[in-house]
């Protein structure tokens, strides 16, 4: 009897020195997958150690413009971001037809580290028919795809998006992969940029609203603003160029309206207030997702829709974004 007392009392000690060590080591936190994330403040901690993408020139990119047939544009001298607009495609969505410009943009972002990795990441635009031979491409090429969604409602044909993320040393060779899945579509060869139009819009209204100032591309009006706090994954520093930002596009329709899309690149506490006030000026919400498995500080996007008066819908835009923490990128 007391033998049993002693083995009980031992295997409750075991246990509460067991507590206590998960308590003392408490900033990690099992997933569901058995890993351990981090908590908020090794995610802090990482934040100021993370590494940041060195310097580049238009010339260290040069086998990524080969491999790909096209040329990038290097950006703040670290993030080189190549686009491939679906301009194949003829895609209309609630009665609007949706240029290039406004939805329909692939793109592939890279940017190199001091220990010599390239990290690329980027978002392909693809039809139905072509998505599963996409998501071949690249997983035979050990590239993630990290996520799949749709960025517009009721639309014809039927298009999806897909993320996707990889790091090596050879930027040549993880180009490699990102052209076999771009392959696997009809997206068309690089042509020149087109003539820049004027955009049929207030858009001194619209920046006045959006306290930013817009840019004209291919006959859409554009604007970005980046998050105010660092945005790291695998222990590196993901500059705005590279996708995490807040991105809005007015495309013209006639009359001073505009069917605008886009997103918002927000933390987990911010959603409820952007969805708000989006709603109160009656912008449809089109979907919320991630972009990447593994940022710090997690972020959420949010895709949008409406198409009516553009310097209305930018008063309600401006409300949105002051519901989340980020700035003009200009």
């Amino acid at each position: 009897m007391v033998s049993r007392i002693r083995g009980g009392i031992l295997a409750l000690g075991a246990v509460v020195v067991l507590l206590a060590g998960c308590s003392a080591s408490g900033d990690r936190t099992p997933t569901a997958s058995g890993n351990t994330a981090p908590s908020p403040a090794q995610g802090a901690a990482s934040a100021q150690d993370a590494a940041s993408p060195v310097e580049t020139s238009e010339a260290d990119w040069q086998p990524v413009a080969d491999t790909l047939v096209r040329s990038g544009k290097l950006s703040n001298g670290t993030v080189y971001r190549v686009g491939f607009p679906r301009s194949d495609l003829t895609v209309t969505s609630k009665g609007v037809q949706i240029e290039p410009g406004l939805a329909l943009g692939s793109y592939a972002a890279f940017a190199r580290y001091p220990d010599g990795t390239t990290m690329a990441m980027g978002d392909l635009v693809v039809t139905e028919e072509e998505l599963q031979r996409v998501s071949s491409a690249l997983q035979d090429n050990g590239i993630s795809q990290t996520a799949v969604h749709k960025h517009l409602l009721e639309h014809t044909p039927p298009i999806w998006w897909t993320h996707f993320e990889v790091e090596g040393q050879d930027p040549a060779a993880l180009t490699q992969g990102v052209r076999a899945a771009l392959d696997e579509t009809a997206t068309p060869p690089a042509t020149g940029s087109p003539p820049s139009a004027p955009i049929d819009l207030d858009t001194v209204a619209i920046d006045a609203a959006l306290r930013a100032e817009g840019s004209a591309e291919g006959g859409i009006y554009k604007f970005s603003f980046a998050r105010e706090e660092t945005v790291t994954m695998h222990g590196r520093v993901l500059p705005p160029a590279m996708g995490v930002t807040t991105a809005i596009n007015f495309q013209p329709t006639g009359g001073g309206r505009a069917a605008i899309n886009g997103d918002f690149a927000m933390t987990a506490d911010e959603v409820q207030g952007v969805i708000q006030a989006l709603r109160d000026g009656g912008i449809e919400i089109v979907e919320v997702h991630n972009h990447a498995l593994q940022d710090q500080p997690r972020l959420f996007y949010m895709h949008f829709w409406a198409n009516d008066d553009a310097a209305a819908l930018a008063q309600t835009l401006s409300r949105a974004v002051e519901a989340h923490n980020v700035r003009p990128t200009g």
